[in-house]
């Protein structure tokens, strides 16, 4: 059974030929335009009439790709500033210890130049920690007895004088500096050989000129080393330069207040000096010399009176 439309509507050609008509119409383009190149002007034209549809079209498209790109870039970038701060943070370090072990190799290559010009034997040590009195100024060394350190013995660094050897163990010492408030070196100004004894102040980067006379040769910018008529220190070790001078004519003393040469509480690695006294004994009080004169002129007059009392009988029996 065939359904046709009502007759009320007019009707064209059938679908059947429409198909076969617009498919000739189409091989006969497609051959034209392969065969005579006659419809690229046209096709020119048709595409640039038809290219901002095609831009806009595509703009949905554009703005997904361009919102994903940029949160993956943000992300990338997040994830590469985060790994190059740790490296910074690594390098960082490896920078600041090699830092230090430079200081320390340009320290231990002057203490090896301080060890030639010094005569006595030497023994290199460690700072092992400040002592734990904050009234004094004292360190504690990895060097004992085992070592050959001994009390009294100077330490020094590659600039000068920094303390001295106050108490030994087996395998550690305690040092005292010269800037404690018990601590006195004798000095010698360089420049006029004056002689006089720095006193330390309890705090670092001070000593203390003592007992001067207002009219002594001594100014500031003056070095101080060691005198060694302390039998301790030996001469010519830098200690201090002379940093203020005050002579007041009312004062019966000079005001004269020094700096440390040597780095007191800046270096790590010092020198102890295993020096011995061979100074000769010091010589009794005279009081203790009289004490003995009389014990003597007592003993020999007991003597004395012994022998006169065995005359007298050796007598009668004869």
């Amino acid at each position: 059974m065939e359904y046709s439309p009502p007759p009320l509507f007019k009707q064209g050609a059938s679908a059947r030929a429409k198909v076969v008509f617009f498919t000739l119409i189409a091989l006969i383009l497609l051959v034209a335009d392969s065969r005579l190149r006659s419809l690229t002007a046209i096709r020119q034209v048709v595409g640039t009439a038809l290219y901002p549809l095609q831009v806009v079209a595509m703009l949905p498209r554009d703005a997904a790709y361009t919102v994903g790109e940029y949160f993956t870039s943000v992300s990338g970038l997040q994830r590469e500033n985060r790994l190059l701060k740790q490296l910074q943070v690594a390098n960082a370090q490896t920078l600041q210890q090699s830092q230090q072990l430079a200081a320390e190799n340009d320290q231990l290559r002057k203490l090896l130049g301080a060890t030639e010009r010094v005569t006595s034997k030497a023994v290199m040590s460690e700072i092992l920690y400040d002592a734990r009195d904050a009234f004094t100024r004292k360190i504690v060394l990895d060097r004992g007895t085992r070592h050959g350190v001994a009390p009294g013995q100077p330490v020094i660094d590659d600039n000068g004088v920094v303390g001295q050897v106050t108490r030994v163990f087996p395998f550690t010492s305690e040092v005292t500096l010269l800037t404690d408030k018990d601590q006195a070196i004798p000095v010698q100004v360089v420049r006029s050989g004056l002689r006089s004894i720095a006193y330390g102040l309890g705090h670092s980067g001070s000593l203390d000129l003592r007992f001067m006379p207002t009219n002594a040769d001594i100014k500031s910018g003056d070095v101080l080393v060691t005198s060694g008529i302390d039998g301790v220190y030996p001469a010519g070790l830098a200690v201090a330069k002379v940093t203020h001078v005050e002579n007041k004519s009312t004062d019966a003393f000079a005001r004269i207040t020094c700096q440390p040469i040597a780095g007191i509480d800046r270096n790590r690695h010092l020198l102890v000096l295993l020096t011995e006294s061979n100074l000769p004994p010091r010589p009794a009080p005279e009081e203790t010399v009289k004490d003995k004169r009389k014990g003597k002129r007592a003993e020999a007059a007991k003597e004395a009176g012994k022998d006169a009392a065995k005359d007298p009988a050796k007598d009668s029996a004869k």
